[in-house]
């Protein structure tokens, strides 16, 4: 039976596109997290951001397949001279990122929901600017988990952290520290209420590795970490030679979720 060469190629490519097209749209074995900051100065701005967040940005992503968005403030953003909010999104692969932004840019729901934030002034801005983080989840938590909590949402604190290391050496260290070496399982054991521990793959601070717990309330937040301090495990870990100097610079947030976050 012969084949033409069309049908032949056909035959053989149909397959192989396949088999390729699944490769790239399989969700990622680990988690992909993209963090927003936008820093502001005046209220006016976050009520600003707020609006836009709430009415058109987090329901564009609803459409976009996006769900269980964190929205935070940085705790006191009344008073604050920099005032940010943080967005939180868990995303399947690297790729989404791209669909996301070509998604928004044809979404005339957004456009005209959002219109407001989206043309303003340019002597009349709504932010000071934004920064953009992408992350991949650790091993031995490849997913976010969304927290148990039972306290007034108003009150409850969301801690994210940013370790930074001198070099990728010692940065790779305390990510073996968290994984392997069991700080994830002492976290866990003590009630932190982790939604994620991730490596950040893309920022203005690297090499670094991020990570959000929560809890209750700040005087939860309080006693838990000083049940850390004290626990024999983190004592015979943080002692390990193989862990020391890990960190060379610490960032602590201190948040609160937004009315309507997700998280």
């Amino acid at each position: 039976m012969k084949i033409k060469n069309g049908l032949l190629m056909t035959v053989v490519l149909f397959p192989l596109c396949t088999i390729m097209m699944a490769f790239y749209s399989k969700p990622a074995a680990k988690d992909i997290y993209q963090i927003k900051v936008y820093r502001m100065k005046t209220n006016e701005q976050v009520t600003q951001v707020d609006n836009f967040l709430k009415n058109a940005y987090l329901p564009a992503l609803h459409r976009l397949g996006v769900s269980g968005v964190g929205v935070f403030k940085n705790v006191g953003i009344d008073t604050a001279a920099e005032k940010s909010i943080y967005v939180w999104m868990p995303l399947r692969s690297l790729e989404q990122i791209n669909g996301i932004e070509d998604g928004l840019t044809k979404d005339i729901a957004y456009n005209n929901d959002g219109a407001a934030y989206l043309t303003v002034p340019f002597n009349a801005p709504a932010y000071t600017r934004i920064e953009t983080i992408i992350l991949r989840a650790f091993t031995k938590m490849p997913h976010f988990q969304p927290p148990s909590l039972k306290g007034d949402p108003a009150e409850r604190i969301y801690e994210l952290r940013s370790y930074e290391g001198s070099g990728e050496k010692l940065y790779k260290q305390k990510v073996h520290m968290f994984n392997e070496g069991g700080e994830i399982a002492l976290f866990n054991r003590l009630g932190f209420n982790a939604v994620f521990y991730a490596e950040v793959l893309a920022g203005s601070h690297m090499p670094n590795l991020m990570y959000m717990t929560s809890f209750d309330n700040q005087a939860s937040r309080d006693e838990h970490w000083k049940n850390f301090g004290a626990d024999p495990e983190w004592k015979r870990l943080s002692g390990l030679p193989e862990y020391q100097h890990t960190v060379s610079k610490a960032d602590i947030i201190f948040l609160h979720p937004a009315a309507y976050s997700e998280l």
